[in-house]
């Protein structure tokens, strides 16, 4: 696991499979912090920024699509809680009010915190749908980091 401290932009068609809008990605990009696991070859990519002295948020993971559910997601977001420990209290997570995410997101050590309303439908230019459902809401969750 390595972190991209130049040129986090060769890492953009892989964030836009876990945010499908670029203009977001970019307002997060240059100011996060770039996680990417490799094993040979890129396998999966994180960004995460700091929101304020006590918070760090896991803003984009994203794993290439051959190798899902093999851990490496969980891998990195593992390394992720490691290295932020002790130096804020909370790392969290926002993503879509959907089952495989939220249960995904909770096996890696995070708890339901808050809910902010139609983020997606306010934010994106167009219906995001994952899973088949339409994202409305962003769902927080968070882990302690002390």
């Amino acid at each position: 696991i390595l972190q991209i401290k130049r040129h986090k932009i060769q890492f953009l068609s892989l964030l836009l499979m876990a945010d499908e809008q670029e203009n977001m990605i970019e307002k997060y990009l240059e100011r996060g912090e770039v996680f990417a696991l490799y094993e040979d070859e890129v396998k999966c990519v994180c960004i995460v920024t700091q929101e304020n002295e006590h918070i760090f948020e896991l803003k984009n993971i994203a794993t290439v699509p051959q190798y899902r559910r093999q851990g490496y997601a969980k891998t990195l977001i593992h390394h992720i809680i490691k290295h932020y420990r002790g130096k804020g209290q909370f790392i969290q997570v926002g993503t879509g009010e959907v089952p495989t995410m939220l249960t995904f997101y909770q096996k890696c050590g995070f708890s339901p915190s808050h809910r902010v309303k139609n983020f997606f439908t306010e934010n994106y230019n167009h219906p995001i749908i994952e899973d088949g459902i339409e994202l409305k809401d962003m769902i927080y969750l968070q882990q302690k980091l002390v």
